[in-house]
Formats: structure tokens, sequence, C-alpha cells
């Protein structure tokens, strides 16, 4: 059994940066893509950004392109989130996500393993 595994979330100034980590766990997730989902009390799921097995491949939502950087190290299983110059609207249960086709991953669809997410506040 898969388990992903959020990590690094907590409270931040606006302007300020965190980094969140997301570890598979279960087995090695060979080819898969990784990827990063949020949402907001009240508001529907919104795709973060995604990258491929070898990383050549990286999507990223319109609301944080240029702010946040996904990257992974096979090696230890581990897919990351750099966020930087956080706004109140960042503010999100941020979900880690693993799916076989990162060309569905933005649409939510095809998702094969969710984590269960870490919260990250941004106070105004």
């Amino acid at each position: 059994q898969v388990q992903l595994v959020e990590s690094g979330g907590g409270l931040v100034q606006a302007g300020g940066s965190l980094r969140l980590s997301c570890a598979a766990s279960g087995r090695i997730l060979r080819y898969y893509a990784m990827g990063w989902f949020r949402q907001a009390p009240g508001k529907e799921r919104e795709f973060v950004g995604a990258i491929s097995w070898g990383g050549d491949t990286i999507y990223s939502g319109d609301s944080v392109k240029g702010r946040f950087t996904i990257s992974r190290d096979n090696a230890k299983s581990t897919v990351y989130l750099q966020m930087n110059s956080l706004k109140p609207e960042d503010t999100a249960t941020y979900y880690c996500a693993a799916a076989i086709s990162i060309a569905t991953m933005q649409s939510g669809n095809g998702i094969d393993y969710w984590g269960k997410g870490t919260l990250v506040t941004v106070p105004s």
C-alpha cells in the first residue's frame, strides 16, 4: 500500500517562504508523476503543480506561477514544493498526489494516490 505523507506546513507571514515535502512510502512510485493540489475552506480544489518522473515536464497553476517551484528527489521518493512570496490567498490545505500520467493531473483526474494534506496559513 502506498502512502504519501506531507510535511512542512505551518503559519508564515505574507511575503515569506515555506517548503513542503511529500514522502512516498510503501513502494517506489517508479514512473509516477507527482503533484500538489490545494483546497481553501469553502472553495474547490485547485491544481498547484506537477512534475514528471524524470523532472523534464513541469506544470504550474496560474495562480502560483513565478512564486512556487516543484521539484523531486527520486532517490528519496520525495517531492517538494518551494513556496515564495506567499499571500493570504495561498492559505489552504495542500495535498500531495501521484499519478501514472502527468497529462491528466491538472484536472485532478486519474490520480492514483493522495496524501492527507498539510495546512498552510498566511494571515492577512
